[in-house]
């Protein structure tokens, strides 16, 4: 199964966030940007096109040179003018145009202007009288009674004199009827407010680039404006180049920062990777601080504290069933086998009562090493192995152990590599205890006419012990379950051998007692290998 960071989700969920935030805003906003500079663009096309339709005869060179200022470009900005007469006579053509823009498509597409307000039909003003005293012809009716019969208050408010200036002095139409010249007419916006003319704007391709085309019908002409887009092009391609080079950056700083805040927010879960690693048979009574803990992990902690101490109520009740029930045995088993011992020399030898006893004096002889394991285990669960710590030559106490394996197994092939002056601080008797076992595995579950190897040295700053002999494979499981208590192998010559599979459980806590271990020693075929490890003693 592959392994998943939690951190590393958090701060690739976080940089993908972003980046989809980041992409998403970078698109967004350089659209508007692009659309706003179009809406200016197309703002001042328009402008510029009600200038160029007005009745006036401009210098048009000079006008079109002076395009690119008026409408916020550079100067190196192409701008195209073309005016024609409304029946099509064609006015100006800038160099600029090019041919392939169509700005007869945009006029036919525009409604026909209004006519100009200011022409009035003469044959809306009333005809004259010849004598003003006359009556009307009763054929016409009087629709334009003379303006000096009505009341000033009563006329419009462009008859109306001003009181405040000379009559020679007021604009045209302020002038009393009198004083007006019979050319004279109302201004037209007195009677129509004014239309200004619709523009129309199109983007349209080139075989050399793309316009912006702006086309008006007015009254007098039409004109259309061309302004190329290359320069917004260019500005907007800075404008992405600035994008693909910042959200890259931006994201690198997100996943940074979020691998770094994950790591706090993360904390309180290494607080309790550490509480479960400190979890040992002397660790069983501490418990993870709340502190500013965040109030997601509170439960958390909370449940975890009542599993340590559930599990060290149900730890001390074992190891004080474990130490009672051995310390209990252990004076019963004491008279059974002094009972047995003097009963044994009671009875006739050779006979067969003689050795139904010797076989039960063996069985408590064992129960006896078995109790005593057990209290020894019980004590090293709880913490409280008593060591009589002394200074031990490793060497010496090695070369009489391999004195003993040649007395116990002399069909073995021994080889001893022992270096010399290995000293260690510890208990002697614990110490001979657990190299006994060892060499008991060593020699119990060797092969026939096999070989045994001892070797020891010092390497930084420890004492290693190696031992290895010749046997049968050990299984990947069986290998895992080697230093279990009461675990001995499934085969059936295994089973045969007298054990109760404690001594390498109880070598081991006394190894670990003096600040030691013992390990098994790599996988290899037909053979088995201890590994003791000891802190060498400062000697006085």
């Amino acid at each position: 199964m592959k392994l998943q960071s939690f951190r590393f989700r958090i701060a690739l969920s976080s940089s993908v966030l972003a980046s989809i935030a980041l992409i998403g805003f970078g698109v967004v906003s350089w659209w508007l940007i692009y659309d706003a500079k179009v809406k200016r663009l197309d703002a001042g096309i328009e402008t510029q096109l009600i200038h160029a339709t007005r009745p006036r005869s401009p210098e048009w060179d000079a006008y079109t040179d002076s395009l690119p200022s008026l409408l916020g470009m550079n100067g190196e900005t192409t701008v195209a003018l073309l005016v024609a007469q409304r029946d099509g006579n064609l006015i100006y053509k800038s160099s600029q145009w090019q041919d392939g823009l169509d700005a007869n498509s945009i006029w036919r597409s525009l409604p026909l202007p209004a006519p100009d307000p200011g022409i009035i039909d003469f044959e809306l003003e009333p005809p004259p009288r010849q004598n003003p005293l006359e009556p009307p012809p009763p054929d016409r009716l009087n629709l334009f009674p003379p303006p000096e019969s009505r009341p000033p208050f009563d006329r419009p408010p462009h008859d109306r004199p001003r009181q405040d200036l000379p009559p020679h002095n007021l604009p045209p139409f302020d002038r009393p009827p009198q004083d007006r010249s019979p050319f004279e007419r109302p201004p037209s916006d007195s009677l129509h407010p004014p239309q200004l003319p619709k523009a129309k704007l199109a983007t349209q391709r080139t075989s050399t680039a793309i316009w912006r085309v702006g086309a008006i019908n007015s009254p007098y002409s039409q004109a259309a404006i061309a302004v190329n887009l290359q320069a917004i092009d260019g500005e907007m391609e800075l404008i992405r180049n600035i994008f693909l080079i910042s959200i890259p950056v931006v994201l690198l700083l997100v996943a940074s920062g979020a691998w770094v805040i994950s790591r706090s927010i993360l904390y309180p879960i290494g607080r309790l990777t550490m509480a479960i690693g400190n979890v040992t048979v002397q660790g069983l009574d501490r418990r993870v601080p709340y502190g500013a803990t965040d109030i997601e992990f509170i439960e958390l902690i909370f449940v975890f504290n009542q599993m340590l101490e559930r599990l060290e109520r149900s730890f001390k009740q074992a190891s004080r069933f474990s130490g009672d029930a051995a310390h209990e045995l252990k004076t019963p088993l004491a008279i059974l086998q002094g009972q047995l011992e003097r009963a044994l020399h009671q009875v006739e030898s050779g006979s067969e009562v003689q050795q139904t006893l010797s076989n039960l004096l063996d069985e408590v002889r064992r129960l006896n090493e078995i109790t005593r394991k057990l209290l020894l285990l019980s004590l090293a669960d709880a913490g409280r192995m008593g060591l009589h710590l002394v200074e031990v030559n490793m060497s010496a106490l090695l070369s009489e152990i391999a004195e003993d394996m040649e007395l116990l197994a002399p069909h073995l092939d021994v080889q001893m590599a022992i270096a010399p002056n290995l000293y260690i601080k510890g208990d002697r008797d614990l110490l001979v205890q657990v190299l006994q076992n060892l060499v008991g595995n060593a020699i119990k579950y060797n092969l026939p006419k096999g070989w045994l190897r001892l070797q020891a040295h010092c390497q930084e700053k420890r004492v290693i012990v190696k031992i290895v002999n010749s046997s049968q494979d050990i299984s990947l499981s069986e290998r895992d379950r080697i230093f279990e208590r009461f675990h001995r192998g499934d085969s059936t010559q295994i089973q045969k051998i007298e054990g109760s599979g404690l001594g390498l459980s109880l070598a081991r806590e006394i190894a670990r007692a003096h600040g030691g271990d013992i390990k098994l020693d790599a996988a290899i075929l037909g053979q088995t290998g201890l590994i003791l490890s000891l802190p060498v003693g400062d000697r006085d």
